[in-house]
């Protein structure tokens, strides 16, 4: 055998610092290797040596490849970016001489090799032309969790992990988003990190863990370390939600209960016996998860109580220890008021509603409420959804893009006459309508009416989009000349978009038929 086929490249995971929790593949394979290569900074100290110092030997080829910069200023002519690049190529190159030889070459990794290390850049290099094994090692994230004490994930919990150098927008919303996380990548980044966990609500959960397993090793609550203390290696944590403390809750008109977690936003909520308590009405969008904001998806996470039809609650994500209240879709003001009696206790509620929760739906209901007493005092906040219309449109075409107007066909709450007033002065003046709550089982008429009152304005060829389930598994999008709208074909999960004069309907070249309604409108 040559020396060429004997030649391998390992890149070994060394654990997160403490060396009795290096593998025993990873300490086979540096007494094996010919040389040792390691990352390290000008300084020439190298944690990853120093875990694995206790195996190597006198004899070993050792390789520093020694940063050329540890932050993002430099005068090199392309930029930070430009600098570790060629520092990248020029280690490969260094190492592939050995491999060239016929020596196997082991680069050490703190950690595990490919998982935010520096390993991973000779690999992308190096990977296709030698033969290579990478060994695992035991994660920062792992350490932390187990240094803390505390459940990372469980059950059907997401773990985020995030690097600390994401804009500070970004990593609010990631938050805001995440069941659990893990920030790494801290040290400059600090100031950043605790401002983003402040504003998604998260820091009174979070968790500060510096040099997990090593000698140095310090735990703490995040909203007590000061920045300026803070190491690179150092990771903030947001554990499992789930198994936390919970409080009393109540039960709901025709809904369970479960336990319900602590943790959620911070702020200046209602106090009830020393707790805080508040109400936010979410918008869950029109379909599922993928319409969901992260806003949306944060509050719902935090929300020790959940309020809703029963149809939306089925569509949130079910997580230990929450309290799920169902009730029918005809008691609005009694789901609202049952909402906001549990946040005087001292709950955290989230109320759900489909689409955006401002456009024919609970927020109104709940602000209602919230403007009498007993309820003057418990906070509402509101959070947008994607509404129907927008939904409907986007996957139409832009029938949406001048003026328009949203009017609802149901006259349970208001009289046909105010309906049909509307409908006349909206068309009158040109705009296009998006239709809610157009048809029921109860209520058969009204597209029909509509209809007839519509023509009297318009053409019989204007088109009008049917938007049916749009985003969920019987998604179907139609669209059809007014004259020809068939009442039969609408329900209460149907939305309509009628155009105006100007509305135009397009054949594409793949034979998809487009509605849009141009921006400019002719000169009068």
């Amino acid at each position: 055998m040559s020396e060429q086929q004997t030649a391998r490249l390992y890149g070994v995971g060394l654990g997160p610092g403490d060396p009795s929790l290096m593998t025993v593949r990873a300490v086979e394979v540096i007494a094996a290797a010919d040389v040792i290569a390691y990352h390290s900074a000008r300084h020439g100290r190298s944690i990853a040596r120093s875990i694995a110092e206790r195996h190597l030997r006198p004899d070993h080829i050792e390789e520093r490849l020694v940063y050329p910069v540890t932050t993002e200023t430099t005068d090199h002519p392309g930029g930070y970016r430009g600098a570790m690049e060629e520092f990248y190529a020029d280690a490969a190159a260094r190492l592939a001489a050995h491999l060239d030889a016929g020596r196997t070459v082991a680069v050490l990794a703190e950690g595990d090799p490919l998982f935010y290390g520096s390993y991973m850049h000779m690999h992308k290099r190096l990977a296709d032309r030698y033969p290579t094994e990478v060994v695992p090692g035991v994660t920062s994230v792992s350490a932390a969790a187990a240094r803390l004490g505390t459940p990372l994930v469980e059950g059907e919990e997401v773990l985020t992990v995030l690097p600390g150098t994401l804009p500070e927008e970004e990593l609010t919303a990631r938050l805001a988003t995440a069941d659990a996380a893990a920030v790494m990548k801290l040290g400059r980044t600090f100031p950043t990190v605790r401002r983003a966990l402040e504003r998604s609500g998260r820091l009174a959960d979070a968790r500060y863990v510096e040099r997990a397993t090593m000698n140095a090793e310090r735990t703490a609550p995040l909203a007590e370390v000061d920045p300026e203390s803070v190491p690179y290696f150092s990771m903030a944590v947001l554990p499992s939600r789930a198994g936390a403390p919970s409080s009393d809750g109540a039960d709901a008109p025709g809904g369970g209960r479960e336990d319900a977690p602590r943790g959620g936003r911070v702020g200046a909520p209602y106090r009830a016996g020393g707790r805080l308590g508040e109400v936010v009405v979410v918008g869950l969008g029109p379909a599922g998860p993928l319409w969901l904001t992260p806003e949306a998806r944060g509050e719902l996470a935090a929300a020790e109580d959940l309020v809703g039809y029963t149809t939306y609650l089925d569509r949130v994500l079910v997580r230990p220890g929450q309290r799920r209240h169902a009730s029918d879709n005809k008691v609005e003001a009694v789901r609202a008021e049952f909402a906001l009696d549990l946040a005087r206790r001292g709950r955290r509620v989230a109320v759900v509603s489909s689409g955006d929760p401002g456009v024919f739906a609970m927020a109104t209901a709940v602000l209602e409420a919230a403007s009498e007493d007993p309820y003057r005092e418990v906070p509402v906040r509101i959070v947008p959804g994607m509404t129907a219309a927008h939904a409907a449109a986007a996957r139409a075409g832009a029938p949406l893009g001048h003026d328009y107007a949203v009017v609802s066909l149901s006259d349970r709450l208001k009289p046909w006459e105010v309906i049909a007033e509307r409908l006349r002065a909206a068309a009158a003046a040109d705009l296009v309508l998006a239709l809610y709550n157009p048809g029921s089982r109860s209520r058969v008429w009204q597209v029909g009416k509509a209809r007839e009152l519509l023509l009297e304005h318009r053409a019989p060829d204007t088109p009008v989009v049917l938007g049916r389930d749009i985003g969920g598994p019987g998604e179907r999008v139609r669209i059809v000349r007014l004259a020809d709208l068939d009442p039969a074909q609408v329900d209460m999960r149907t939305i309509l978009l009628v155009g105006s004069s100007q509305t135009r309907t397009v054949r594409r070249g793949d034979g998809t038929e487009v509605v849009w309604t141009p921006r400019r409108y002719p000169e009068a």
